[in-house]
């Protein structure tokens, strides 16, 4: 093997080059889709049972992603390596699933094996091959043309324009199918729990907020120092004031009491905390979506907010750290 010390122009010519081939072969493929792809997706839509993908090599990389990308968007799948299948693996596939087999020459051996086994037993096929004439285009219930004119690759050999085509085929299929089945964004984050997008559709306020004996809690007649104390051991940069049912009055804040100070430099010590309070203050109601109060908080420039029941009833406080610390701003 010759090293040849390419400059950056040829680099980057190189580089374009490549992504040219690419994108011309996925344009021409777009332009040739036909029913074949229709009646794939009706087979996968009507599935009573999973989707199995497989494929060798290169299509078998291939193959898990597409795979992975239907299981998160609301089509149960999975990966099957061919392989493995004719050992055992085979018994994972039953009648009511369908097999996407991946091959770019279409006579992948292994796939060759056992797809007829699996048509006898019931078990639908969808193959994705480069060739029309291909065995295992011709032995599947549907079959996509996924063929290319060249890999880009100088020597036409290594798989790159055809794993690409293969893959836009994947998730052609995949976007065609959540928008069939109505999947939505938030069934989306059900599947994503643990991703930012999970967090941002489906944590509540409640899962955040201050609650029981870390609520900061005082009624409208407690001394101003002492209501401070209790912001101080909360730590929280508020407290709640409250009447004798529980319901929200209002809200003093760090914020509040800086204006506090400003405007009654010497009389703290013989104010309540309902005369220096921000009454009537925005709140949250139990159960909203903790990306909704970080909006609402944003809009306000407010530091930290109270939620309350659906009776008004005050049951929690949080502020911006704790939005911060939920990864939810």
């Amino acid at each position: 093997m010759n090293t040849h010390l390419f400059t950056d122009q040829e680099i980057l010519e190189q580089a374009k080059w490549v992504l040219q081939i690419e994108a011309d072969a996925l344009q021409a493929l777009g332009s040739r889709l036909n029913k074949d792809f229709v009646r794939a997706h009706h087979l996968l839509i009507n599935c009573q049972g999973r989707v199995v993908v497989s494929g060798m090599g290169k299509s078998g990389h291939i193959g898990k992603k597409i795979s992975s990308s239907l299981a998160s968007t609301g089509t149960p799948s999975f990966f099957m390596h061919p392989a493995e299948a004719s050992h055992g693996d085979l018994g994972m596939i039953l009648p009511n699933d369908v097999l996407i087999a991946l091959s770019n020459s279409g006579e992948s051996d292994e796939l060759l094996a056992i797809v007829p086994l699996l048509r006898r037993r019931g078990t639908k096929v969808i193959s994705i091959t480069g060739s029309d004439t291909s065995r295992l285009a011709l032995i599947a219930d549907v079959h996509i043309n996924a063929g290319v004119e060249r890999e880009a690759c100088p020597h036409n050999l290594a798989p790159t324009t055809s794993t690409t085509a293969v893959l836009a085929l994947g998730d052609a299929l995949t976007v065609t199918l959540l928008k069939s089945k109505g999947f939505t964004a938030d069934d989306f984050a059900r599947t994503h729990p643990g991703g930012s997008l999970g967090k941002r559709l489906l944590l509540s306020v409640n899962e955040i907020m201050h609650s029981g004996d870390l609520l900061p809690v005082n009624h409208i007649g407690d001394n101003l120092i002492q209501a401070l104390k209790i912001m101080s051991e909360k730590a929280l940069g508020l407290t709640a004031i409250v009447d004798e049912n529980n319901r929200l009055l209002g809200i003093f804040t760090d914020g509040d009491l800086r204006r506090t100070i400003e405007k009654y430099p010497a009389g703290l010590n013989q104010m309540t905390i309902g005369e220096v309070m921000t009454g009537n203050p925005i709140s949250v109601v139990s159960g909203s979506l903790a990306v909704d109060a970080a909006e609402l908080m944003q809009s306000k420039k407010i530091f930290g907010i109270c939620v309350l029941n659906e009776h008004g009833v005050l049951i929690g406080a949080f502020n911006m750290h704790d939005l911060l610390r939920a990864g939810i701003v």
